[in-house]
C-alpha cells in the first residue's frame, strides 16, 4: 500500500516565471506531488539549490542517482527515505543533486504516504497533537532583493493575532489593501507596484514605511478588535557592506545598528524583527536578544538557514529566541525536523516561510502545523500565497 512503485520529475515555473522542479511519487494506493520554491534572498550558508547552478544536471542526476534508489522503498519510512537521498547526493549541502530535487523528492513522498494511509498531510506528520494554528505573518510593504527601487529593508509586516486562522488572515489582507491605498494616496504620481512576495513596492523611506505600516496596523487592530502588531524582515546582509549596515540615509557600524534596531522594536511595539544583522554576526543578535529578547521573536533566517548545528551555536550565544524554517534551506522533510525539534526543546520558536519565488503547492500549511509553528510567513496576497493561506483555513475547519 504504501511502497514506492513509480516516481517523475519535470521542469515547472514559479511565482517569478523562473523554472523550478515538481515531483511526484505513487506508492502502491497513494500519490504525492511537490514541486520546490527558490529564493531570491538567500544565505550563504543555505544548502545549493541545483548541482553548479543547472536545473537541467539536476533533473538528469535525479534520474540517474535518485530514482534506482527511492524505487522500492516504503513512504511511511520517511527518515530512510531522506537518508537515500542523502546518499544520493554525498555532500553536506546537496551540491551534487540539488537541494530543490531534494526537498521536492522528500515532500512528495511524505504526501504519497499520507495520501495511502487516508490522513492529511498535518495528521499524518504530526500526530493527534498536531493542533497549533500558527500565527500569520502579512507582507505589507517589500524591498531589498524583493522589490529593487523600494526600500533597503526587505519586509514590512502585519501580525495580526486573532482569536481564529482565518480571522487573522482577512486582517493581514484588509491591512495589504489600507497599506496601499495609503502609498496612493502619498505618491499620486508614482505608480505602486508589487514585489515577488504580492508586497508593495514604493521608493520611500524605511522608517517612513514603518511608520505606515504601524499607523494600519493600529487602524485594522481597532475595526477588528485584537492586537494587529507591525514586524520586520531586514535582510540586512544584502546591505551591509565593507563593515557597516548602509542605507539611503545614514550608514550604522554594527553597534550603531544594535542601537537603531533596538529603538525600532520600542518605538513600534515590533512583534518581530528577523535578520536584522548579517548572517554570521552571532554577537549583535546576542546583544539585541538581550535588550528586547523578553517582548519581541528575534528571529534568525540567513543566520541558521533551517541547520541544527548554526541553531546550536545561537542557542550556545544566546543569538535570537526564534528560528525561521525553510523546508530546501536544508535539502529533507527530515532535517527540517530536527531543526525545528532542537529549537524547540531549547526554548526557541519557530516561524515557517515560503520563498519570493513560490508555488501554488499548499504541504507547506500543513508543515506549519505538524511542527507546531508559532509563525507563519506566507504572505498577505497573491495567489501562490493564497494557496496556502485558504489550505491554513481548512485545516482550521478540520480541528474545530
Amino acid at each position: 500500500m504504501t511502497l514506492i512503485e513509480d516516481m517523475t520529475i519535470r521542469k515547472v515555473l514559479d511565482s517569478r516565471g523562473t523554472p523550478t522542479v515538481e515531483v511526484d511519487i505513487h506508492t502502491t494506493s497513494g500519490f504525492g506531488r511537490f514541486s520546490s520554491p527558490g529564493g531570491a534572498s538567500t544565505g550563504v550558508h543555505e544548502a545549493v539549490a541545483y548541482p553548479e547552478g543547472d536545473l537541467n544536471l539536476a533533473l538528469e542526476r535525479f534520474e540517474s542517482e535518485v530514482v534506482p534508489r527511492i524505487i522500492g522503498m516504503d513512504s511511511v519510512y520517511q527518515e530512510e527515505v531522506d537518508g537515500s537521498l542523502q546518499e544520493a547526493d554525498g555532500t553536506v549541502n546537496f551540491s551534487f543533486i540539488g537541494a530543490n530535487v531534494a526537498v521536492a523528492t522528500s515532500i512528495a513522498v511524505a504526501k504519497a504516504a499520507a495520501s495511502a494511509l487516508d490522513l492529511p498531510l498535518y495528521r499524518y506528520l504530526g500526530g493527534m497533537l498536531a493542533n497549533k494554528l500558527p500565527r500569520p505573518f502579512g507582507n505589507l510593504i517589500g524591498g531589498g532583493r524583493h522589490a529593487p527601487g523600494g526600500t533597503v529593508i526587505q519586509e514590512f509586516l502585519c501580525v495580526a493575532l486573532g482569536p481564529t486562522a482565518k480571522e487573522s488572515i482577512i486582517a493581514n489582507a484588509q491591512a495589504h489593501k489600507r497599506v496601499g491605498d495609503s502609498l496612493r494616496e502619498r505618491l499620486p504620481e508614482t505608480t505602486v507596484a508589487k514585489g515577488d512576495e504580492g508586497a508593495w513596492a514604493s521608493p520611500i523611506e524605511d522608517e517612513e514605511a514603518l511608520r505606515l505600516v504601524a499607523r494600519v496596523c493600529k487602524e485594522i487592530e481597532d475595526e477588528v478588535g485584537f492586537p494587529c502588531r507591525p514586524a520586520l524582515d531586514m535582510a540586512a546582509s544584502e546591505f551591509y557592506k565593507d563593515g557597516e549596515y548602509v542605507y539611503r540615509d545614514r550608514t550604522l557600524s554594527p553597534e550603531e545598528q544594535v542601537e537603531y534596531v533596538a529603538r525600532l522594536v520600542e518605538k513600534y511595539e515590533l512583534y518581530s524583527v528577523e535578520d536584522p544583522f548579517e548572517q554570521d554576526d552571532f554577537a549583535g543578535f546576542a546583544r539585541l536578544t538581550k535588550m528586547v529578547g523578553d517582548h519581541c521573536l528575534i528571529v534568525g533566517d540567513d543566520l541558521f538557514v533551517t541547520n541544527v548545528d548554526r541553531i546550536r551555536k545561537g542557542v550556545e550565544t544566546g543569538a535570537c529566541n526564534a528560528v525561521l524554517i525553510k523546508p530546501n534551506q536544508i535539502g529533507t522533510l527530515t532535517s527540517t525536523w530536527l531543526a525545528v525539534d532542537y529549537a524547540h526543546e531549547k526554548g526557541f520558536k519557530t516561524v515557517i516561510s515560503h520563498r519570493s519565488g513560490e508555488t501554488t503547492d499548499e504541504a507547506i500549511a500543513h508543515l506549519a502545523v505538524a511542527f507546531r509553528c508559532e509563525g507563519m510567513k506566507f504572505g498577505a496576497v497573491g495567489g501562490e500565497r493564497i494557496a496556502k493561506l485558504n489550505e491554513l483555513i481548512r485545516i482550521e475547519e478540520e480541528l474545530t
